[in-house]
């Protein structure tokens, strides 16, 4: 899809390539797989957050970002600011909920397909305390791209902070002919909802207001309450209002609906190591195919090598590759789809 100009901010506001809004915290992940917690012996500790990994992938592709997000008073939240400074991406709309811990995350290893994931997010994590009136709106409605995510709309205050950046953008479109690129990523966590039924009622008030809805199969299913095939979710999107849609289907490939038509990608071969980062790094290789403006399969392909890269390696927010990186493995996996 062509990337339309964002509304203009106003004089002297700051304009980011890509605004991402949500989930941050530490990932904690065991150097040992194919065994429980209780039997690893060492871990190693990772920025993560899923739109938080975005932004890091979007600056590894040497686009200028920004994460919207709030950590604890914490030596975690600490080693967040420090850790978004070190990857390049702008930590000056990331708050402090003193009241409240920085999250952390564990995970357990069963490769190729099974990573059982333990959020640490108790009473609530500060990402869930952003509030209107701590948002930048003019960054917001200036961002060439704006990412938010279906968790951000789980709880309140961060479900109105999260709908009222929606809308600004929306606004801002309507008054200035074009509001960038809006994407919803649709993140169903279930742990943070009451039922799929209470994420969908949010997400509908959400998907109005995005231009790009992306999920995985489960995610688009509860978005649009369909059981069909990933072809009739992404329709559903599409009806739904969203001008591309992006249905990831792990080892069956990507399927991309937009007003010319479907794109379907098949799977990148990959040793798997840890697949919880890889959706965040198709996310990212999203962005700047959409800020290169590339047409939609050569985006989705080089996204879907994105994904399988970060497959391969323990980390999510470090293991985010460059652009030559995910060159080198399109190149290896058109001269020997059976390789790494």
């Amino acid at each position: 899809m062509p990337l339309t100009p964002p509304a203009a901010p106003r004089p002297g506001a700051e304009r980011f390539d890509v605004v991402t809004m949500g989930r941050v915290g530490v990932d904690v992940y065991p150097h040992q797989a194919g065994v429980g917690l209780e039997d690893v012996e060492s871990f190693g500790k990772f920025l993560g957050g899923s739109p938080t990994n975005v932004a890091v992938a979007a600056a590894r592709y040497g686009h200028r970002a920004a994460v919207v997000t709030k950590t604890g008073a914490d030596p975690f939240g600490r080693f967040v600011r420090r850790a978004l400074r070190g990857f390049g991406v702008d930590d000056r709309f990331v708050g402090t909920a003193p009241h409240l811990p920085t999250p952390v995350t564990f995970c357990e290893l069963f490769p190729p397909d099974d990573f059982p994931i333990y959020f640490y997010r108790l009473p609530k994590a500060p990402d869930l305390d952003l509030r209107l009136d701590e948002l930048d709106l003019d960054a917001i409605r200036a961002a060439r791209v704006l990412w938010v995510t279906g968790t951000g709309l789980c709880q309140e205050p961060s479900r109105s902070a999260t709908l009222a950046a929606l809308e600004a953008r929306s606004e801002g479109a309507a008054r200035e002919g074009g509001p960038g690129v809006t994407v919803l990523d649709l993140d169903y966590r279930p742990m943070f909802w009451d039922s799929p039924e209470a994420a969908r009622e949010q997400v509908r008030r959400a998907l109005p207001h995005a231009t790009v809805a992306v999920g995985n199969r489960e995610e688009c299913a509860v978005a649009v309450g369909e059981g069909g095939t990933p072809a009739d979710a992404a329709l559903a999107l599409r009806e739904a209002g969203v001008a591309l849609a992006v249905v990831k289907q792990g080892p069956e490939g990507v399927l991309a609906l937009d007003g010319t038509g479907a794109v379907e990608v098949p799977p990148v071969p990959v040793d798997v190591v840890n697949g919880l980062g890889a959706g965040d790094a198709f996310g990212g290789a999203l962005v700047h195919g959409l800020l290169s403006g590339w047409p939609l399969e050569r985006t989705i392909r080089f996204a879907n090598a994105a994904g399988a890269h970060v497959a391969g390696e323990l980390a999510c927010a470090d293991a985010m590759p460059t652009e030559a990186q995910v060159r080198h493995r399109l190149d290896t996996a058109e001269r020997d789809p059976v390789a790494n």
